[in-house]
């Protein structure tokens, strides 16, 4: 038995056992790394609950054990709403949260994992690791949204599959005229930036379009290669300084994570260039064209490597597993529309004749639905692409409700029913029109409050409406126009 003295000169990690061997290898590579390329400072950062990066700035010197044994962070990030005001009685009993780690303020710890470590291509001598939340008695933070996704990628893992996902986002992107850095303009949150657009739009992916903004978009493609990302390509979309990047597939968790850096890195770019990066869906602005974030999906077998929603059959697009995966997303659409579109703001893209959906429902390789499906009987590629997502949703959420939705889809054998091809004028349940309506079908909602846990999705539903009070305290009616409000509460954030 070890001895309490061998005990404390344990590190945080190997005393509750939080890392794989490969990890272990890849933080003393990290190490490695920092000290031949001479970093001076390295990023420590976790995801919040908005899918938002927070953490701590360490001197390189620090960085390998704080990798092993945390950073301390307060609880009270994970109290707070998109304007960053806490919405939990923090000092009271158990905190708001019923949990004796979360009262008072106090900390918790950020670990490192080290599969995560980059060198910012952008931020001279700088490293950057994503990082887990812990207490300081080692449980695992409940509110951790990264925790939540591998949860249910474990589950996934479990019934013999993996998750192959691949990201097509859209965003805009602005020169910044005015900084709005006056004292009068930091107000909570702040007034958001003055802007002037990169393009015109309303020309969709021609050529004379992309040369104009090639050189704007340099530093960001050339950055997000550097990061290790896997980069596809860059596009015009049709609305004023509107773009998109695409990705290739990742496995797993590597999708969402990926969001998260190249958001990320998008914006701290953008300010270096006097520019602004935006992921608010729809921004405040004359003639802005909505954003959205299409996660394309298929399940991998894990025993033969293969993509598990080939059909085998010529009069069938879809095997049964893939089948009842597909019904799993459509029963469960209006309470994943929580985390797949968790802004006021995202709710301005679900309308009819816009290439967004509007209802639940499924088609074969059309962009009016949904859901659509992409391949033929046999074809290798065949995968479903979920059309229904803002690009400033937490990636880990987004990622985390299409595994639970399609376990439950595969468990109860559901069908999807036939294929729409009218999107706009079939019958079918229809989408929430706002964020409280999400809200309420999530509250109700058996497969979520099961996959994610009662305590989780009540936390989550408690820091949403939070967000929908302020906006009804300010504005008087969720109008189809982009209101002030959401201009200031998103345009920066997100």
């Amino acid at each position: 038995m070890m001895s309490s003295r061998d005990r404390a000169s344990l590190s945080f990690v190997e005393r509750h056992g939080l890392w794989t061997d490969e990890q272990v290898r890849l933080a003393a590579e990290a190490a490695k790394e920092i000290e031949d390329r001479k970093l001076e400072l390295v990023r420590f950062s976790f995801p919040d609950q908005h899918g938002v990066l927070r953490g701590k700035t360490i001197v390189a010197a620090e960085a390998a054990k704080l990798m092993r044994n945390g950073v301390s962070m307060t609880t009270t990030l994970l109290a707070k709403d998109t304007s960053h005001k806490t919405v939990f009685p923090v000092f009271t009993p158990g905190g708001g949260f019923a949990m004796p780690e979360m009262q008072g303020a106090a900390d918790f710890l950020m670990i490192a994992d080290p599969a995560t470590f980059r060198v910012l291509p952008w931020a001279p001598n700088t490293g950057w690791v994503l990082c887990d939340i812990y207490f300081p008695n080692g449980k695992p933070v409940p509110f951790s949204t990264r925790q939540i996704a591998r949860d249910q990628l474990a589950r996934l893992g479990e019934a013999g599959f993996d998750l192959m996902a691949g990201l097509e986002v859209e965003f805009h992107l602005y020169r910044i005229e005015n900084p709005r850095l006056s004292p009068a303009d930091a107000t909570w949150p702040g007034e958001p930036v003055d802007v002037s657009y990169i393009h015109q739009g309303f020309q969709l992916l021609t050529e004379a379009r992309s040369d104009q903004i090639e050189p704007i978009l340099e530093p960001f493609w050339r950055a997000v290669t550097a990061l290790g990302l896997p980069f596809r390509s860059l596009e015009v979309e049709l609305g004023p300084s509107q773009c998109e990047f695409t990705f290739r597939p990742e496995i797993g968790l590597a999708s969402a994570d990926m969001m998260m850096l190249f958001r990320s890195a998008m914006k701290q770019i953008a300010r270096r260039h006097g520019l602004h990066c935006t992921f608010m869906c729809r921004p405040g602005l004359p003639n802005a064209f909505s954003s959205g974030w299409h996660l394309h999906q298929s399940l991998i077998e894990r025993r033969t490597r293969t993509n598990a929603f080939v059909s085998a059959d010529p009069a069938r697009v879809l095997p049964p597993l893939a089948r009842h995966w597909l019904a799993g997303l459509l029963a469960n659409a209006r309470a994943a529309a929580a985390f797949t579109t968790p802004t006021i703001n995202g709710y301005k893209r679900y309308r009819a004749y816009a290439l967004a959906p509007d209802r639940v429902i499924w088609g074969q390789d059309n962009r009016g639905v949904m859901l659509r499906v992409i391949g033929q009987p046999g074809d290798p590629a065949t995968h479903l692409e979920n059309r229904v997502g803002e690009p400033a949703a937490n990636p880990y959420l987004y990622v985390a409700a299409q595994v639970a939705c399609g376990l439950d889809g595969v468990a109860r054998r559901l069908e999807p029913g036939p294929s729409a091809d009218t999107p706009y004028e079939t019958e079918a349940e229809m989408m929430p029109t706002s964020l409280g309506d999400a809200l309420a079908a999530l509250k109700d909602n058996a497969c979520f409050r099961q996959a994610f846990g009662q305590h989780f999705v009540d936390y989550y539903i408690r820091i949403k409406e939070a967000e929908i009070l302020r906006f009804r305290s300010e504005e008087k009616s969720d109008t189809p126009d982009v209101t002030r409000w959401e201009q200031k509460e998103y345009f920066d954030l997100f």
